[in-house]
């Protein structure tokens, strides 16, 4: 499996999110990073971000 880990991920990047009521569907949401809400360097369900739009959740694509 291929992680992203949270040193990867920078504020302003461009990603696409899963949101918490999306996990079951895995529907992806696009942003710009605002915050990164993970602490450790990796997590296995992904590194949690705030967009600028304040949405929140787990990375699971860097553009």
């Amino acid at each position: 499996m291929n992680q992203i880990k949270r040193a990867d991920i920078r504020s302003g990047m461009s990603v696409a999110i899963v949101l918490k009521e999306d996990q079951a569907s895995g529907k992806l949401t696009d942003g710009i990073v605002r915050d990164i809400l993970t602490k450790s360097p990796l997590h296995p369900h992904g590194i949690k971000v705030r967009l600028m739009s304040r949405e929140v959740g787990r990375v699971k694509k860097i553009y």
